[in-house]
């Protein structure tokens, strides 16, 4: 009895303070000795003696160091509790970072399942695939799942042409021609109008700019953009462009004389 009256009121021991947020004794020694936490007060004895307080300051450094935070960085974020709007701040503090720890939990969540999709969809085991699959899902590059439809001389050619930045602006491009000719379908204007064939010459310059000029590489973007049952939104919506598109470069080739898709089929 004498042992529990020489704890004053108010006050836990290290060991019971331990017990209630569930970490070790020695973990909150290696606090005490880092300068993290402290004990509020020592016992007679010289016991070490935390109180409720001690307790809330104890859960933010569990809180931060769950995300990620070393104790060096949770030393300097930790919140001085000595008013209500002291405690309200350092909870606002740790709900935000664990929001933004579960947006980024849920980025590689949505990450790995799009990768065992993709995975099971290719049959065959390719790191090199997997790996630029990875690349494009970190760059939030919606287009990601096209890389299963790329050979590997087709993907080193990408990998030489584009990085990150002129590789989205040609896909912005792309896209923006795209609906430029979905417009044009919906609209019923003629593939031959002399609108259209604007279009379509800056639509095969693209294609120019893609290859670098390498006509050997067309039967590859042919064999790719032909889509008998559309898998995807984009596929879906791949399929009224190509379907607009192709009789209206055939008036475009027809113009210029040439048809360079001839001898390099098959």
């Amino acid at each position: 009895m004498a042992k529990h009256r020489a704890i004053p009121h108010g006050f836990m021991t290290v060991g019971e303070a331990a017990k209630k947020l569930g970490v070790t004794v020695r973990t909150l020694q290696y606090y005490d000795k880092e300068g993290l936490l402290s004990p509020s007060a020592a016992s007679e004895g010289g016991r070490r003696l935390y109180t409720d307080k001690d307790l809330v300051m104890l859960h933010q450094i569990i809180s931060l160091k769950s995300l990620g935070f070393s104790l060096d960085d949770i030393k300097h974020r930790l919140i001085s509790l000595e008013t209500p709007a002291d405690v309200a701040t350092a909870l606002t503090e740790q709900a935000d970072s664990i929001r933004e720890k579960i947006e980024q939990l849920t980025a590689s969540l949505t990450a790995i399942e799009q990768l065992k999709e993709e995975v099971l969809q290719m049959q065959t085991v390719n790191f090199k695939k997997y790996a630029d699959i990875i690349v494009n899902l970190q760059m939030k590059n919606e287009y990601y799942f096209l890389i299963k439809k790329f050979d590997d001389d087709m993907l080193d050619h990408i990998r030489r042409q584009f990085d990150q930045d002129n590789g989205s602006d040609f896909i912005d491009r792309f896209n923006r021609l795209s609906d430029e000719i979905i417009e044009l379908q919906k609209a019923g204007v003629s593939p031959a109008s002399e609108k259209c064939q604007r279009i379509v010459e800056e639509y095969w310059g693209l294609i120019m700019e893609f290859t670098n000029g390498d006509m050997s590489m067309l039967p590859s973007l042919m064999e790719i953009g032909n889509i008998d049952t559309a898998a995807n939104a984009w596929e879906e919506r791949q399929k009224i462009v190509n379907g607009y598109l192709e009789p209206a470069l055939q008036v475009y080739f027809s113009r210029l004389g040439e048809n360079p898709f001839e001898g390099v089929e098959g």
